[in-house]
């Protein structure tokens, strides 16, 4: 167990809160807090420090977290705000002290945490991947033959001798990621590495953390891209509420995680999160059915399903426009249908009622959907909108009637096609 890169054994971290203010210590107190931390630390993992305060001016932002990670492994850490995850790479990175408990690293860090850390303000660019490769531990040779590639990712040749203060939060991030995966690091932690910048920086940064998750080097990342985390990571840690709430396959965690997240979205949208709507009419239900008019949540490759929707409307609704999005468990709209353009002039809606939405064919390859929903009017007056109203599976089928079943590897859509091959063709030898 020795030479594991990282081992997490009853890991704990309480906040105090509130607006208790804070003595300024003198010089006796640093060298006192010097001489006690060792045994601090030897108390915080032989008793385990970790009673409950009920107080309100305290939060556990981790609360006895154990795990470990292997040389070469790829750990993506998800969870809710404030679920602990970015406190945890803090105290890996040796920023944060923990309560009890202890995180062992062995390896060469380099940590990628949020804008700017690690830099110093008043540095240059230059200054900065020197500064940054000395605390690696790597010597000026190593850097010297890493600095133009190194330069030339982040994008600021013009800027590499401006102080590090003049730089704007995309050149800042560019120039960290660059520095944490150019200089070889054993062990990377990234925290929402792809936070902050453009289009194209985030394709570099995904073929570069591509390139590192690939090389054998240990790497934990932190993100809500689920996509992201799928993408790059062998094995999954659920942070809830400071706590480990799954460890496991990336698949099987993920899943989890995304069904839990979606879970509380009430078939009764009346207790549903709104945006955007007034109060004069709102979605007050929906449920799905299936091809024979049963109520589902999955649905067949291939087959009818409609969806059912409940409104109600204190004031006449003229000219009704009524949208249903299909979006993928990351958001990703795939398509929009709303009645006007199908060419359906609805009538006016008032009091309860109920409005059906059909599908003929369902052309999406085995996943889970979400459906958003947008009530409005001939006037673009925004009634009701809801995000994630509810979701729905779809599960195999041999709906070309091949014998063969499609999976997520031929993509989220399928249409059917014909094939032939034109002229008169010579096979002979």
């Amino acid at each position: 167990m020795n030479n594991l890169p990282i081992r997490v054994a009853k890991l704990s971290k309480r906040y105090n809160i509130g607006n208790k203010q804070i003595r300024h210590n003198t010089l006796r107190d640093v060298l006192a807090q010097a001489y006690k931390f060792p045994f601090r630390r030897l108390a915080a993992l032989f008793l385990n420090d970790t009673d409950t305060d009920t107080s309100s001016n305290t939060i556990w932002a981790l609360k006895d977290i154990s795990f470990d990670v292997k040389w070469g492994e790829v750990v993506g850490i998800i969870g809710h705000n404030g679920a602990g995850k970015s406190t945890l790479l803090k105290i890996l990175s040796f920023i944060t002290e923990p309560t009890a408990g202890y995180a062992s690293i062995h390896g060469r860090v380099g940590s990628l945490l949020e804008v700017g850390t690690g830099f110093h303000s008043e540095l240059t660019g230059r200054e900065n991947i020197y500064l940054n490769g000395a605390i690696l531990g790597m010597k000026k040779i190593e850097i010297d033959r890493k600095f133009d590639e190194i330069v030339a990712f982040a994008e600021v040749e013009k800027f590499i001798d401006t102080p590090a203060k003049h730089y704007s939060s995309g050149m800042y991030v560019r120039l960290a990621f660059a520095v944490a995966a150019h200089l070889e690091p054993e062990i990377m932690l990234l925290d929402e590495v792809l936070a902050v910048g453009d289009i194209d920086f985030q394709k570099k940064c995904i073929a570069s953390m591509k390139a590192v998750a690939n090389s054998g080097r240990t790497v934990l990342i932190v993100s809500h891209n689920m996509a992201l985390i799928e993408m790059l990571c062998d094995t999954v840690l659920w942070l809830e509420k400071g706590e480990v709430r799954a460890i496991g396959p990336t698949e099987t965690v993920v899943a989890d995680y995304l069904t839990e997240a979606q879970s509380f979205l009430p078939v009764n949208l009346m207790e549903h999160h709104k945006s955007n709507t007034t109060s004069a009419a709102r979605f007050t239900g929906i449920r799905l059915l299936n091809a024979v008019g049963e109520n589902c949540r999955t649905v067949k490759m291939g087959s009818e399903f409609t969806v059912m929707l409940n409104i109600e409307a204190d004031e006449p609704i003229h000219n009704p426009w009524i949208g249903v999005q299909i979006c993928t468990t990351y958001g990703q709209l795939l398509f929009h249908s709303a009645n006007r353009e199908a060419g359906y002039q609805l009538p006016p809606l008032y009091g309860k009622c109920v409005v059906k939405c059909s599908f003929e064919a369902t052309n999406l390859l085995p996943d889970r959907y979400f459906i958003n929903l947008i009530l409005s009017d001939k006037s673009t007056t925004l009634y009701d909108e809801v995000t994630a109203a509810t979701f729905f599976d779809v599960s195999p089928s041999d709906v070309l009637g091949t014998g063969m079943l499609m999976g997520k590897e031929y993509g989220i859509m399928f249409f059917p096609s014909q094939w032939n091959v034109e002229g008169e063709q010579d096979y002979a030898a």
